[in-house]
């Protein structure tokens, strides 16, 4: 049996105001995602019993440039081991499980989505990486943590579906230490207008909350925070992209695989965000900010 972990539900009511959280949560559940990654993992020969972060890294990472984002986020980030970090929607837990098994510090994690938080766990289990890594089914602009509770926080490929800006970064600030780093690697709106629709985070525009680069920034700074780095990454966005072309028609297979687990409808709209990237409707910005 694929080793699936109990993660406890959200509650069933939302503020009215967050009324949006619910469709974007049915967005992403599509229901029985560690099943299909610890089938495709089989299929490719790993031992489940045996698994490695890195045999699940192909499917783990489901933000624009995988790895290589995460990579670069957490050298401009300067986490350490000693450290408590908060993985602001989590996902199925890639970037998180990567900085515990690169940094050695913990983690927790938090998603609206409780098939992603399911699978997220189950990942972490398999990989032996649960002593330091957890998540939880929890809303950004409610944070359940204590003030000051974390040395670090970091996002990527999230505040796209959410509207309230100021709330996202004044509950991310509010649970940040003094001086901690809070790192993002966001999709953010171009200057050419809206992106092409349906798209990852969004099939519909009624779920998509992007704003332009200098507003973001003005939004986190807003909170308190103090930009520490700050870099476009789209022209590296754009060459993963054509890297992936090539890696699909080079190894079909394992295109399929790749499939498998996101879902067919997932191929339009990834074709999607490579052309709004393309289109300069859409930018990837990678920052890191600074709690005074």
């Amino acid at each position: 049996a694929s080793p699936v972990s109990r993660v406890k539900e959200p509650p069933e009511t939302l503020e009215a105001d967050r009324r949006p959280e619910k469709q974007v949560a049915a967005h992403y559940g599509r229901g029985g995602l560690a099943e299909r990654i610890f089938a495709v993992l089989r299929d490719e020969g790993r031992d489940l019993t045996a698994l490695t972060q890195a045999d699940v890294a192909p499917y783990d990472e489901m933000h624009v440039r995988g790895r290589a984002a995460s990579d670069s986020l957490r050298d401009r980030a300067g986490f350490t081991a000693a450290m408590h970090v908060l993985d602001v929607g989590s996902g199925v837990g890639g970037p998180a499980r990567f900085l515990a098994e690169s940094v050695g510090c913990r983690i927790t994690g938090i998603d609206l989505t409780p098939d992603l938080c399911r699978a997220a766990a189950a990942l972490t289990e398999a990989v032996g990486l649960s002593d330091r890594v957890r998540f939880q089914v929890a809303s950004a602009l409610d944070l359940p943590f204590e003030d000051a509770a974390f040395d670090g926080a970091w996002s990527q490929h999230v505040q796209m579906n959410i509207a309230d800006k100021a709330r996202l970064y004044g509950e991310i600030a509010r649970v940040l230490k003094p001086g901690a780093r809070f790192a993002a690697y966001d999709i953010l709106a171009g200057p050419a207008g809206a992106p092409y629709y349906p798209c990852p985070w969004a099939p519909v525009p009624e779920i998509s909350f992007l704003i332009d680069p200098e507003t973001w920034r003005a939004a986190v700074e807003g909170a308190g925070f103090a930009t520490r780095h700050w870099r476009n990454r789209s022209a590296e966005g754009l060459a993963w992209f054509e890297g992936m072309a090539s890696a699909n028609a080079a190894d079909p297979d394992a295109a399929a695989r790749r499939v498998r687990v996101v879902g067919t409808e997932a191929v339009e709209r990834i074709q999607n965000l490579r052309r709004s990237l393309e289109d300069e409707r859409a930018v990837l910005i990678e920052a890191v900010f600074r709690k005074p």
